[in-house]
């Protein structure tokens, strides 16, 4: 076939004309069209030997992962249709899973009940339009157009889920309407999927203003508030009908967390979040046109009422059952990783029956002995002053932690914060133990190298610059109670005695208030996030009477930690859920706490609390250890005491009556300043010595300490003089200190007196001081 022929018969037949094989044509095309093919051999030879070296691109290609994908999205849908048709909606479980909580003392006698659960049902029609639209704008904008889920939101917390991030936010009106109504709190998958399903199922078969009505009576809103009309009342005293859009707006922002951002509880973050959340809600209404851009920028924020208690629970009772619920809460939030929120939830109206550790008849003494000595001493007719006292006291059992008596205030129907558990009050001089146990624990010296103990000698002069470790200035001078000087040469036991300011303030810098504030946190304290500063030296953070009551009960236990608990018992369902342990390990030494036990012996016997509670007839031989305190401008005043099987601790707080701001209590009840000395160590003697046992003993391994040795302090004259008197004043010890101290202030003198060592507790003679020329000027502590 020619050339012409052969381009005919392509033309005819297109490619199925051309010639099979390299045979066809010239051999010159032949052996082109055989380069060709050979060529391409080759090159898919090539690629075989490709792939041969990475033979998993067979197993994963596109098309088999593009096909996987679609599998496993069909098996998806398909689980859910199956899910869809066999999930129905149930019955509403909410109402009938509430029930009351019963507390009882420890001796197992009825308390009270916490009762019926704290909640109005209220027809929509009777909530006011735009109070309706605040929710929707807070939670969920779409909802009067969507089809009842968040499929983002579900997605999210289904993984936050499996990933162990616990609550996520992002559901609609209608899953969280399901989730109160008819499911329940539980962060599980299963929980979730039957939530996804039946809010599907719901807003197919519920009108919209149904769901939105059953949101609002369902939304647990803090306080123990159930509904929008009990959360109407408890915040704002009006019924649901008569809320103003910009009190509507505060409840709908409440529901996000209703612990965090209860006005009257919440602390600078919690009122800061909970404005910007009222601001969103009223944002989010004038972007859907629910509100007047005009009206919206006249609202201001609309501060809710205090909390009011709940019926039966009048006198100390509120308080025992409010201590009682944070602390179970606390432990559920630790056990089951859940937040405060849901703990509330899991407490509130949930039947409980929770045995306390309160005593009847320590509890009754200790009411009794706040009336004796100053509620029936105040005269608010007399003296306006006298409105403006708070008392607060905890009682614990330092073998067992138990909280056996407490008392929050005057009725907890009539002020509602207790004063047993509040921490915005300087526990002042009651802190300098802390100081002595730091120094104590960590083997601190003197910045001439010198151990301090009891009887390492320190200047008392009032104003002295402290000073650190170079000698420098560190900028903090205190003043010592009615600016006394004590001399440059005093014992630390003689310091813990009179209180002095300007010795604990240089003992803080030579332990380093880091350890200083370490050992807090080890006793019992909560020092959050404070910067070790000299100042806190005088006790000018915040602490609250059962915190220092466990913080001395641990120094009473030898060490070991206690953790002040009302809990005794817990059980729900009658299975009793597990309470920690009060009693922890040993956070300091047996020596080390002991020795500030000995120590503080003498702080009842020849120094602030004398009067009060070593000269009371009372008393009967009882060993007692404590320490007074009073705050800068006497807005606070403390006794905290122990005896070997009790301590207490006692506190009295200026609260303005009116405006619930810190007071001073210059002139209650007739006196010129309240002491620690006074009201709180009068309450505590006659509380302790009506009901602690009998002719104990402290059981003390040490050598140190009024307890153990007598002390020696250089007299101290009426006026104060730089150097100390030449004549002690009382039998001199067998060497005496240094005639002439260092010239240094940082420096103390190079001999320490030795002391003598007989046992048993041995009294020193008090320093006598001169008057304050000025009773009402303020001083930084006692």
């Amino acid at each position: 076939m020619g050339r012409a022929e052969e381009r005919r018969a392509r033309q005819r037949g297109g490619r199925r004309a051309a010639p099979p094989t390299r045979s066809s044509g010239t051999p010159s095309e032949g052996l082109a069209t055989g380069g060709r093919a050979a060529a391409r051999k080759a090159a898919r030879g090539k690629k075989g030997a490709k792939k041969g070296k990475s033979g998993i691109r067979r197993l994963f290609t596109w098309k088999k992962i593009l096909g996987t994908f679609f599998a496993v999205c069909l098996l998806g849908i398909g689980a859910f249709v199956v899910m869809y048709m066999m999930i129905d909606v149930p019955k509403g479980n909410a109402k009938a899973q509430e029930q009351s909580n019963i507390y009882k003392y420890s001796n197992g006698s009825v308390m009270a009940r916490e009762g019926d659960t704290n909640r109005e049902i209220v027809d929509l029609s009777e909530v006011p339009k735009p109070v309706q639209r605040t929710f929707v704008a807070a939670e969920n904008k779409t909802f009067y157009t969507d089809a009842g889920v968040d499929f983002k939101g579900i997605a999210r917390g289904l993984f936050n889920t499996l990933s162990g991030k616990g609550k996520q936010g992002g559901s609609t009106i209608t899953q969280q309407y399901v989730k109160n109504y008819y499911l329940d709190q539980d962060q599980t998958v299963t929980r979730k999927l039957k939530e996804l399903v039946i809010s599907l199922k719901v807003d197919r078969e519920t009108p919209k203003d149904d769901i939105l009505a059953g949101y609002i009576n369902t939304s647990y809103y803090g306080r123990g508030a159930y509904g929008i009309q009990a959360a109407a009342q408890d915040y704002y005293r009006v019924d649901a009908s008569k809320l103003s859009v910009e009190q509507g707006a505060y409840l709908a922002a409440l529901l996000q967390a209703p612990s965090q951002y209860d006005w009257a509880v919440a602390n600078d973050t919690g009122k800061k979040l909970v404005t910007a959340r009222w601001n969103y809600v009223l944002d989010n209404m004038v972007k859907q046109g629910w509100l007047d851009k005009t009206k919206r920028a006249e609202m201001t924020f609309p501060v809710p009422k205090e909390p009011k208690a709940d019926p039966g629970l009048e006198g100390q009772k509120g308080y025992f059952v409010k201590l009682a619920k944070q602390q179970l809460e606390k432990q559920l939030m630790a056990k089951e990783n859940i937040t405060q929120d849901e703990a509330e939830a899991r407490v509130e109206n949930a039947g409980w029956t929770i045995t306390l550790n309160i005593d009847k008849k320590k509890q009754a003494q200790l009411e009794k002995a706040v009336k004796d000595k100053l509620t029936s001493q105040l005269d608010p007719k007399k003296r306006t002053v006298d409105r403006n006292v708070q008392a607060g006291a905890a009682s614990v059992d330092p073998k067992t932690g138990k909280i056996v008596a407490l008392y929050g205030g005057t009725d907890y129907t009539k002020h509602f914060y207790s004063n047993a558990n509040r921490t915005d009050y300087q526990p002042a001089s009651t802190f300098k133990p802390v100081i002595l146990a730091a120094a104590l624990e960590n083997n601190s010296e003197t910045q001439d190298g010198k151990p301090i103990g009891a009887n390492t000698i320190y200047d008392g002069t009032s104003k002295r610059q402290v000073v650190d470790s170079n000698g420098d200035k560190v900028g903090f001078a205190p003043e010592n109670e009615d600016d006394h000087n004590y001399g440059k040469q005093v014992t630390v036991q003689t310091a813990m005695n009179q209180s002095i300011n300007s010795v604990f303030a240089q003992m803080g810098v030579d332990v380093g208030m880091d350890k200083v504030l370490a050992t807090a946190t080890k006793l019992g304290m909560d020092t959050g996030k404070l910067r070790p500063l000299p100042a806190y030296t005088l006790g000018t953070m915040g602490a609250s009477p059962i915190q220092m009551a466990g913080v001395y009960a641990t120094l009473d236990n030898h060490g070991k930690q206690v953790t002040p608990t009302i809990i005794k018992s817990a059980e729900q369902g009658g299975n009793e859920f597990q309470m920690p342990d009060p009693i922890g390990e040993q956070v300091i030494s047996r020596e080390a706490a002991d020795t500030v036990t000995s120590v503080l012996t003498g702080v009842v016997n020849d120094g602030t609390a004398q009067k009060s509670v070593q000269q009371n007839p009372d008393r009967e031989g009882r060993k007692v250890a404590g320490k007074t305190g009073t705050s800068d401008d006497n807005k606070s005043a403390w006794f905290t005491g122990y005896t070997p099987d009790l301590v207490t601790s006692v506190g009295l707080f200026g609260e303005n009556y009116k405006t619930r701001a810190q007071a001073k209590m210059y002139g209650v009840g007739g006196e010129a300043r309240v002491n620690g000395g006074g009201f709180p160590a009068e309450i505590w003697a006659e509380y302790t010595f009506g009901v602690a046992g009998e002719n104990t003993k402290f059981d003390l391994e040490t050598d140190q300490g009024a307890a153990v040795q007598p002390t020696w302090t250089p007299t101290v004259s009426n006026t104060p003089s730089p150097t100390p008197s030449a004549t002690p004043s009382t039998k001199k010890p067998s060497q005496t200190p240094s005639a002439t101290p260092s010239q240094t202030p940082s420096q103390t003198p190079s001999q320490t007196p030795s002391q003598s060592p007989p046992t048993g507790e041995q009294s020193t003679p008090v320093v006598t001081t001169s008057p304050p020329a000025n009773p009402f000027d303020p001083n930084e502590d006692q």
